[in-house]
């Protein structure tokens, strides 16, 4: 296996910086928009198959070091009980949690009954590629999960789930509890079926307040990253605009600290400390700039990242507009730098 992706979340020497790319599978690939166009987005998620077809696909064009199992951060949720709508706007809550009463009726499924088709993903995912390269499982961390429970979708104020934090904070830990009671037998499941590493998706934590963050957050991310630990599996944290709570990131016990674009690595690594791994940072749209141009950004995380303890991304996803080629020069570029920067006195 290639295993420079497990060895950097680890802090070990690697020959060159790994590389993947969150929505590394998705619609700026054409093969992926082929399959895509003859089936509704949540049932490609529950297709083992297809899910894993597409998983494979950036690994063939891009040459990246890690698949990513294709998937949503809400199957689990849906699972709990409650109905989701995933189009092209979005996700869609119908009935959003707003009450003691909506709570009390979401239950807390067996992982493999409610999402096993994630399981079979990864396993047929393992075996397309031969274990070529390690299989991230993931999912969605308790607070961003929330947030679309009780906005019913996307937020730009997020007005309803942290007026339940500041009005009805048992009620939240209440919800919290019940989510993270979900999510560990899921990423557990994932694990069990192959996952070599997973990641925490905290996509919308960086709306709150670090003080709101340690009360309502902290918590629950710590418990889900020791269970996964406990099996011999790194875990990756990451979430967008998180730059003023890298100090409680790291008390989670995290291997590696995921950054969007807004904080340069060697910030964050000066805040972090030596002993955790950091992931990023290209600004998606950075994929857009002329090849030149992208090479010197590529060149410039790198060596604010150093040569161990650095798995390179995106600060978040890549946008369905990217140019595949734009994404496999990025890919090479990392590739050649980071070996460049290892041979460096």
């Amino acid at each position: 296996m290639n295993d420079r992706l497990l060895r950097a979340a680890r802090r070990q020497p690697t020959d060159t910086t790994p590389v993947w790319l969150m929505r590394q599978a998705g619609r700026y690939l054409p093969e992926y928009r082929a399959i895509r166009g003859n089936i509704a987005f949540l049932d490609l998620c529950k297709h083992p198959d297809l899910a894993a077809e597409v998983t494979v696909q950036p690994i063939t064009r891009l040459g990246v070091d890690a698949a990513i199992i294709f998937s949503d951060i809400l199957i689990p949720v849906e699972a709990m009980g409650i109905e989701l709508e995933l189009g092209d706007k979005g996700p869609h809550f119908p009935n959003p949690v707003r009450s003691a009463a909506d709570i009390e009726r979401l239950g807390v499924p067996d992982p493999v009954q409610g999402t096993g088709f994630v399981a079979e993903a990864i396993r047929r995912t393992r075996r397309a590629l031969n274990d070529s390269v390690p299989v991230i499982g993931f999912c969605g961390a308790p607070f961003t999960l929330a947030a679309y429970m009780v906005e019913g979708g996307g937020s730009k104020s997020y007005i309803l789930i942290k007026r339940l934090l500041f009005e009805q904070p048992q009620l939240v830990h209440t919800l919290f509890e019940k989510l993270t009671r979900t999510l560990i037998p899921y990423l557990l499941m994932q694990v069990e079926a192959g996952a070599s590493i997973v990641q925490i998706f905290d996509s919308w934590g960086g709306e709150l307040s670090p003080w709101d963050y340690e009360r309502f957050c902290l918590p629950y991310l710590t418990r889900m990253v020791k269970e996964v630990q406990a099996k011999g599996v790194p875990v990756i944290l990451f979430g967008t605009g998180m730059s003023n709570h890298l100090p409680l990131l790291k008390r989670t016990g995290a291997d590696v600290i995921g950054q969007d674009w807004r904080t340069p690595l060697d910030e964050a690594r000066r805040v972090l400390g030596p002993d955790v791994a950091v992931q990023g940072n290209l600004d998606p749209l950075h994929l857009f700039l002329p090849r030149e141009e992208l090479e010197a950004r590529v060149v410039d995380i790198l060596r604010r990242a150093g040569p161990v303890g650095h798995i390179c991304n995106l600060g978040h996803g890549i946008l369905p507009p990217t140019d595949p080629e734009a994404a496999k020069f990025f890919v090479d570029a990392v590739h050649k730098h980071g070996f460049a920067l290892r041979q460096s006195p």
